[in-house]
């Protein structure tokens, strides 16, 4: 038998897009407890069914799935070459497995073609209809038709058949791009993949005091908590700190630190641990964007994530990937004396360098930037975050040229380090850079 709160959600669920609701209007409706209907909405909100905005109020909303970021639908596929649908639209959502370039005989592509690939070939209407036969869609390049039959053949199996102007190898290209940029989305962590949702989360209310901080603390063990007000929405947040040597009966409004730091669910990791590991933050509430509440997120959670992230093997390269597979460690000089601080071999390859053949500012920091991580990693086993590079690029630096970069500590704290790092050309100084970095404790 299905709850009140199911009810609530399946009624929400088949309202009209554009359709206004209320907690009140909900209650009165299906009558439920104004506590029952406000619980709903949010889980609502939190599946997105629907979407509170300010001053409008809260409206039902398409719900919007979360994709297989590492795949492509036929329908995406279609954007990207900018072509058009000649038969079985209705199989555009389905999802691109592979793709196989139909160059072969006929007789050689049947063991190619598999259940959700994409066949791309030219005017070749047998391999057309032998493709959707199989389960394949088909993409015709160099803008050539197609034939009514196969056109009602993708219909009948629901399977695309799309159109482009451009040739087979530029189509390949683009499409192995879109894959590669899909993948690397997929590595980039959010605070939605590691965050304590709401109903995991412990906080207060502005009407609560002192005493219910106390007791609450014993119970969790925690010391920090997030404070919210009659709507959920955070107001500030509090520590043992905030507390000390105040009497029992104050209320958490009165001792709290108001306007908290928040974060919400869309924002990366990495952005999130700037601020956390910077300004020595344990706790961050997550919130949507009417600052109501929909959990929490802890140092030790960025932290894990982040150590993780850095353990992942990489399934595509960015610019980041390709200006780290060329730097080198020396560890000896030329006469084979360990050095206190290891050197590092750096050669500028064709895809770092601007329109002049000269490497390209942003490459070098990239350069400088991954150098000093390398350094303190080694050096001093910490894993760091760039926090400030000044960079002087004094001589041009050519294709293909053979760089040295030799890094300094200057300082070493807690929280922060800052290095010189050196880059030489043949014996000659043709870059320099003063680096500040945040230090990453281990989780």
């Amino acid at each position: 038998m299905a709850t009140k709160h199911d009810i609530i959600l399946s009624y929400i669920e088949q309202l009209p897009v554009g359709e206004k609701i209320s907690v009140r209007g909900i209650a009165k409706e299906l009558g439920v407890s104004e506590g029952t209907a406000y619980r709903a909405i949010k889980e609502a909100e939190t599946i997105g069914l629907v979407s509170t905005i300010q001053r409008v109020g809260t409206i039902r909303i398409e719900k919007k799935l979360k994709k297989n970021i590492e795949k492509l639908t036929f329908a995406e596929v279609v954007e990207i070459i900018e072509g058009d649908v000649l038969g079985g639209a209705t199989g555009l959502s389905h999802v691109l497995n592979k793709f196989v370039i139909g160059a072969m005989e006929v007789s050689a592509i049947e063991r190619y073609v598999t259940p959700g690939s994409l066949m791309i070939v030219g005017n070749r209407v047998n391999v057309q209809k032998l493709a959707l036969e199989n389960g394949a869609a088909v993409l015709i390049t160099g803008g050539f038709d197609t034939t009514k039959e196969i056109a009602d053949l993708a219909d009948k199996y629901e399977l695309p058949i799309l159109r482009t102007t451009y040739d087979t190898f530029t189509v390949a290209t683009m499409i192995n791009r879109a894959l590669s940029d899909q993948l690397i989305k997929k590595e980039i962590m959010l605070i939605s993949d590691i965050y304590m949702p709401l109903e995991k989360t412990n906080y207060l209310t502005i009407n609560d005091t002192v005493r219910d901080y106390l007791a609450l603390a014993e119970e969790t063990s925690h010391s920090r908590f997030p404070v919210v007000n009659k709507n959920m929405r955070v107001v500030g947040i509090v520590t043992t700190k905030d507390i000390l040597e105040k009497a029992d009966h104050l209320s958490i409004e009165r001792v709290m630190t108001k306007e908290p730091r928040v974060v919400k669910k869309e924002m990366s990791i990495a952005s999130v641990s700037h601020q956390m590991i910077w300004d020595g933050l344990e706790v961050m509430p997550v919130v949507a964007d009417d600052l109501s509440l929909l959990g929490i997120v802890t140092r030790q959670d960025i932290m894990k994530a982040m150590h993780l992230v850095q353990r992942q093997p990489q399934v595509s390269d960015t610019i980041a990937d390709q200006v780290n597979a060329q730097i080198h460690m020396i560890e000896e000089d030329y006469e084979g004396n360990p050095l206190e601080l290891p050197h590092f071999q750096f050669t500028v390859t064709p895809q770092m360098v601007d329109e002049l053949g000269t490497i390209s500012f942003g490459v070098l920091s990239g350069l400088i930037a991954n150098t000093a991580k390398q350094t303190m990693m080694l050096h001093k086993r910490k894993n760091t975050w760039i926090e400030q590079v000044n960079l002087h690029y004094f001589k041009l630096i050519q294709l293909e040229s053979e760089l040295l970069i030799k890094p300094r500590i200057l300082e070493f704290g807690r929280r922060s380090a800052k290095l010189d790092l050196e880059v030489f050309l043949e014996n000659m100084l043709v870059a320099k850079a003063i680096i500040t970095c945040q230090i990453m404790e281990r989780a």
